[in-house]
């Protein structure tokens, strides 16, 4: 039983260490070739290897990590980035930052655009 708990999936281990929001997440960049191993695409049931390096595409930002121990749960941000290192180059990093600028979330900003229901009211008064 303990065997089991030493192999682990690259898709769970992904979506562990919160680069993913949902695993299906992970097994379909997974199977779109946006996870590779050593520059070769990989599929989600690889296990992972401790000290093996990672490429992963996610929708912000492109990650270069390095395993450095298993996790077979999700867990909060600061316990899951215990388990690898990032080693995303410099460029690359600088490049997300440039673009996080220009980046539209499609949210509005708050107390802008649309009126509130009180402003509403008195426009209403206003008008009458």
């Amino acid at each position: 039983m303990t065997e089991a708990k030493e192999k682990l999936r690259i898709d769970k281990y992904l979506w562990s260490i919160r680069l993913f929001k949902t695993r299906s997440q992970a097994g379909d960049a997974c199977s779109k070739g946006k996870v590779k191993c050593n520059g070769d695409s990989i599929k989600a049931s690889r296990i992972v290897g401790i000290g093996d390096e990672y490429e992963v595409k996610t929708e912000g930002k492109k990650w270069v990590i390095k395993a450095t121990g298993l996790l077979h749960t999700r867990v909060q941000y600061t316990e899951a980035i215990k388990y690898y290192i990032d080693i995303t180059p410099a460029e690359e990093l600088d490049h997300i930052k440039s673009t996080a600028a220009s980046f539209n979330t499609g949210k509005r900003l708050s107390k802008v655009g649309r009126p509130t229901k009180k402003e509403r009211r008195d426009l209403g008064d206003f008008m009458e």
